[in-house]
């Protein structure tokens, strides 16, 4: 087991080092650990426990009027988890661009009206780790495997009524979309949750609970990367 140092105003844990090895690449310095998991999982709250720079993946949803955005089927709704209603391709620019500036231009997205509001600087200065959370964090492990800037991967997970309730009452407070909007999007997700934990295991996030996940962080920040899976980019 490793003790990890306390970064500054964020966290310390002790995590097992063996799925890790040293950051040794002098062309990128600085790397970046996906945050995934099921909406109303606690990603965000967790990522800002860490004092670490956050980049909101969410911000890169497609806009109401795209007319590539999926329905849920049988309904009118959209669907917005589905990763058809998002813009991976901007996300991973924006990541690859942070790892070699240390800044990028995101867009402000309004959840409410579904809408691209304006765009505004990202800037993370020498910070050698930042992390990218949304639900869609996991869409794009493998390719910022493959560019070398991928320090760790987590999907969190935990009870699907713990994260109904949480989710419900966040998007309430917001005022995120209609009441029946909500209700209905809450208890399809509830039901799909185990799925979604699968499928994000599946595109190469390490799924896990809080504190677990915290030390995985705390191990990229003392600079240390998961080690690739055999055959996979490093």
């Amino acid at each position: 087991m490793l003790d990890t140092p306390r970064a500054s105003g964020g966290f310390s844990a002790r995590v097992d080092a063996a799925h890790f090895c040293p950051v040794s690449s002098p062309s990128i310095p600085t790397r970046v650990v996906l945050l995934a998991g099921p909406s109303g999982s606690g990603k965000s709250s967790l990522a800002a426990r860490t004092g670490l720079p956050v980049l909101h993946l969410d911000d890169f949803y497609k806009e109401g009027d795209d007319p590539t955005l999926p329905a849920v089927t049988g309904s009118t709704d959209i669907d917005w988890d589905s990763v058809r209603s998002w813009d991976a391709d901007a996300a991973v620019a924006a990541v690859a661009e942070l790892c070699r500036t240390g800044r990028t231009d995101v867009p402000v997205y309004d959840l409410a009206t579904s809408a691209r509001v304006g765009r505004e600087a990202f800037h993370i200065g020498r910070t050698p780790l930042f992390v990218a959370e949304g639900i869609f964090a996991a869409d794009i492990v493998e390719r910022c495997q493959e560019l070398g800037v991928l320090a760790d991967a987590l999907c969190l997970r935990g009870r699907p009524s713990t994260t109904f309730r949480r989710r419900l009452l966040r998007d309430l407070r917001e005022g995120r979309k209609s009441v029946p909007f909500l209700l209905r999007r809450g208890w399809r997700l509830m039901r799909a949750e185990r799925r979604i934990v699968a499928r994000q295991t599946a595109l190469g996030a390490h799924p896990c609970g809080k504190e677990e996940a915290l030390g995985r962080l705390a191990a990229a920040a003392a600079g240390r990367c998961r080690r690739a899976a055999a055959g996979s980019a490093a």
